[in-house]
């Protein structure tokens, strides 16, 4: 009795359907490595604006991502009557707010992040984030306006609205139309050890380098894994 052969003969169009997952794969676990190399140059960055000495201009916001995490020293007083309340923002597990407060000096004016503050189990009622208008210096971190890993249709503010006003995540575009009055792209996030402020554990906003080298991992295994399954189906 004769011992059958085996040969490896996948049809051709397994054998595209492999390239062209494979590629998907491997594209996807390098742009998963690339992101976490961004990232990495983002948290060094942020480390080293304990270093770094304060710039006392602030800049335009096309040029915001060159200068994110840099400290930014300004003058002015804080716009009371118009303020913000960043909603659904967490803090050691605990919901809570994110004040945002417009800092106005001579026409100018940029979004100062004043910390965070717990929620109150009843969420009709607002905390008090009352601040003197009186002129001030702060410093503060330069980063970007809080974003939604998905951006949902919300209903826009009306003017008649009482100030403080909750909101989750508005875009620079709402924020400028309510102020009535121009405001970068951007914000400046309070220093520690800054009068008027609340919580300020600031860290990067952004998923962690490690996060992005697993899922590149994960990426690459997926490939490996359906080269050997593909290999064990035709080999026949």
């Amino acid at each position: 009795m004769t011992r059958a052969s085996r040969k490896f003969s996948p049809p051709a169009w397994a054998t595209l359907g492999l390239v062209c997952a494979c590629a998907a794969f491997v594209s996807a676990g390098f742009w998963q490595l690339d992101r976490g190399d961004q990232k990495r140059r983002l948290f060094s960055a942020f480390a080293a604006s304990d270093t770094a000495g304060p710039i006392e201009a602030l800049v335009d916001e096309a040029d915001a991502e060159r200068y994110r995490y840099r400290p930014f020293r300004v003058t002015g007083s804080y716009d009371t009557g118009r303020q913000f309340l960043l909603d659904n923002m967490m803090h050691n597990g605990r919901p809570g707010y994110q004040v945002l407060t417009p800092l106005l000096n001579d026409g100018a004016a940029v979004l100062i992040n004043r910390g965070w503050l717990p929620a109150d189990a009843d969420r009709s009622v607002l905390p008090e984030i009352s601040v003197e208008a009186a002129t001030r210096t702060v410093t503060g971190l330069l980063a970007p306006l809080p974003r939604p890993g998905i951006r949902l249709e919300t209903a826009v503010p009306t003017v008649d609205m009482p100030w403080p006003r909750r909101q989750s995540f508005p875009t620079i575009e709402a924020i400028r139309a309510q102020l009535g009055y121009p405001v970068p792209n951007y914000q400046l996030l309070l220093e520690p050890e800054a009068a008027g402020g609340y919580v300020r554990d600031w860290r990067p906003a952004v998923m962690s380098p490690e996060k992005h080298l697993s899922y590149a991992v994960q990426w690459f295994s997926f490939a490996i894994t359906l080269c050997i399954i593909f290999i064990i189906v035709n080999w026949k």
